[in-house]
């Protein structure tokens, strides 16, 4: 499922917004059917808009009710809709959720594929993508003093002395479905990191972003081999 509204204030139209010439919900939609454990992709979303450009890409839509449409709105309560409807309309019942989301323009269908084939294969009862990270982390005090959060300030060790840390991309989640319908939440039970290429992290929260991936976009886009044919009527979801 890719979460997918059509308004935002940081970026307005942003799901819509062409990176690489193919708009940003696409190049998610292209992603997600490319992976092979993936067996359907929807979007949820309520604009027209958002739901032309995941139709094209091959995607279904459900469309979410204005009470989740608001700012404040969880990705995980469009979530729940989305699996709700989506298993009423196909009468079944899901095994494994995928949680994307296409302001992470670089995300690669080996991402998709790696936390989908972990939670499908029993490894994990939930997985997300994660890039190595080596920074040093600080935050502000109330009094204004800066502190570290990953180490200490008088101590400052080599990169390679460090413990390994994973920075969470946002880009790319799977969980069991029944285990989600009882938490709640993106993450239970055993959670896997599947690492990710430092590189292709980007996330999309204002015009900076959308414009720093439109640059990158040549140097990381690979030429798209033909788009999969959408799924027949009547193809068994799992």
């Amino acid at each position: 499922m890719i979460p997918a509204r059509g308004g935002s204030k940081g970026v307005p139209g942003k799901n819509t917004a062409p990176v690489g010439g193919i708009p940003l919900v696409a190049r998610a939609v292209r992603a997600c059917r490319a992976a092979p454990t993936v067996t359907d992709v929807v979007v949820s979303t309520d604009s027209r808009a958002v739901a032309a450009a995941a139709r094209a890409a091959g995607a279904a839509v459900v469309t979410r009710p204005a009470a989740l449409s608001g700012d404040t709105a969880s990705s995980e309560a469009a979530l729940l809709h989305a699996l709700d409807s989506f298993e009423e309309l196909h009468s079944l019942t899901v095994d494994v959720l995928l949680l994307v989301q296409c302001t992470s323009p670089f995300l690669t269908p080996s991402d998709v594929e790696s936390v989908a084939a972990a939670v499908a294969s029993g490894a994990a009862d939930t997985a997300l993508t994660a890039a190595p990270f080596h920074g040093f982390l600080w935050r502000t005090e109330p009094d204004g003093r800066g502190a570290g959060v990953n180490h200490e300030a008088a101590y400052r060790p080599r990169r390679q002395d460090r413990p390994a840390e994973l920075l969470e991309t946002g880009a790319a989640y799977a969980m069991d479905a029944a285990g989600f319908r009882t938490a709640r939440h993106r993450f239970f039970g055993r959670t896997l990191p599947v690492p990710a290429d430092p590189a292709r992290v980007l996330e999309i929260d204002d015009p900076h972003d959308l414009a720093r991936a439109r640059l990158l976009a040549p140097l990381l886009d690979t030429p798209h081999a033909p788009d999969p044919s959408p799924p027949s009527e009547g193809h068994p979801p799992s």
